[in-house]
C-alpha cells in the first residue's frame, strides 16, 4: 500500500534531492510543497493539507537558513524554525509521522570529540537557538518523531559553499578560507537517500525508531580543506587558497568551531553505510 509523504521546503537543497530519489521508492507518493504552496506558519492550512491528502509521513526540510541575516531578522527565523515546526507537530498528531531536519548549530562547538545525540545543546546564534527551540516544540507535541541533525549541507541544487567556491575560484586569483572550524560536509543527496531508506525500513520492520540522530558524510576537515578539494575536483588551478582564522573573518553569527557528528546511532539503527565526504563531493562536482 502506497504511503503519502509531505515534503516541506521542497525547493531547497534537500527537498530537491528527495524529489530526485523518490521515484526509486514506488511505495511512497510524494507531495512536495514550499512557501508558495503551503504556509507552514498557518496551522489551519497545515492541518487541512495533512487531512485532505491523507499524509502518512512528513519530511520537514523547510528552514530559515540565512545564518547571519537571522541575527537581525529574529522574528522570521523563529516563525519558520520553531513556530512552523510546532504547527506541523500539532497538525500531525495521531495522523502522520514526522522526520525533522535540524543542525549542528544547536551546539556551542567547544567539544573536541565527535558529538553524540546525548550531547547538551547550547546554541550561540539566533539560527541555532531557533532550531533548538523547534526541536523542543516537536518533542513536546509529537514525541514519536525523528530528528536528524546535519551539518555543512551542499548539493547541485540551490546556493551553497561548493558552488560559491567554484565560482570564486574561477573569478579570483586568491581566496581566504577559514581553517580553524572543524566539521564534515554533507552531500544532500546522501542525506535524502538516508531519509527515504529510514522510511522504507520503518515500513518493512513495522516500527518507527523515534528519537534524535546525527548524520553527515564520513571523515573530518576544515572549510579550507573542503575548498582545496572542491578546486581540485573542479580543475581550478589559477586561484591560490589561503588559510585564515575565524578571528580574521568575522561574521554576525557565531559559528561552531567543532561540529563533527558521531553517526554510530543512525548507522546501527537503520543498518546504513555512509560515504566518505571526498567521494560524495566528487559525485556532486561531476553533476555541476
Amino acid at each position: 500500500m502506497t504511503k503519502n509523504i509531505l515534503i516541506t521546503g521542497a525547493n531547497g537543497q534537500l527537498g530537491n534531492e528527495l524529489q530526485v530519489l523518490a521515484p526509486f521508492y514506488p511505495q511512497f507518493l510524494c507531495f512536495p510543497t514550499d512557501v508558495d504552496t503551503l504556509n507552514l506558519c498557518n496551522k489551519d492550512e497545515v492541518t487541512a493539507f495533512i487531512r485532505k491528502n491523507a499524509i502518512d509521513y512528513i519530511v520537514n526540510c523547510a528552514a530559515y537558513t540565512a545564518v547571519d541575516k537571522a541575527e537581525e531578522d529574529r522574528e522570521t527565523c523563529f516563525a519558520i524554525n520553531r513556530d512552523a515546526v510546532l504547527n506541523l507537530a500539532q497538525a500531525a498528531a495521531g495522523k502522520a509521522k514526522i522526520i525533522h531536519i535540524s543542525t549542528d548549530y544547536v551546539f556551542d562547538g567547544t567539544d573536541k570529540t565527535p558529538l553524540k545525540e546525548t550531547a547538551q545543546p547550547n546554541p550561540q546564534s539566533v539560527y541555532g537557538k531557533s532550531k533548538w527551540e523547534g526541536e523542543q516544540a516537536l518533542v513536546a507535541n509529537a514525541p514519536g518523531s525523528i530528528i536528524v541533525r546535519t551539518a555543512w549541507l551542499y548539493s547541485s541544487f540551490g546556493n551553497n559553499f561548493v558552488k560559491t567556491m567554484i565560482r570564486l575560484g574561477k573569478e579570483k586569483e586568491s581566496l581566504g578560507v577559514v581553517n580553524d572550524q572543524i566539521g564534515t560536509p554533507t552531500y544532500a543527496a546522501d542525506l535524502a537517500k538516508t531519509i527515504l531508506d529510514s522510511m522504507a525500513f520503518s515500513e518493512k520492520e513495522n516500527k518507527f525508531p523515534e528519537g534524535v540522530y546525527h548524520y553527515s558524510n564520513e571523515g573530518v576537515c576544515t572549510w579550507y580543506d573542503f575548498c582545496l578539494k572542491i578546486h581540485e575536483l573542479a580543475g581550478i588551478t589559477n586561484c591560490k587558497v589561503n588559510p585564515v582564522s575565524t578571528d580574521e573573518y568575522p561574521t554576525k553569527a557565531k559559528r561552531p568551531m567543532y561540529s563533527v557528528l558521531d553517526k554510530t546511532k543512525i548507522k546501527e539503527t537503520f543498518r546504513l553505510e555512509i560515504p566518505e565526504w571526498e567521494k560524495s563531493l566528487e559525485r556532486c562536482v561531476r553533476l555541476l
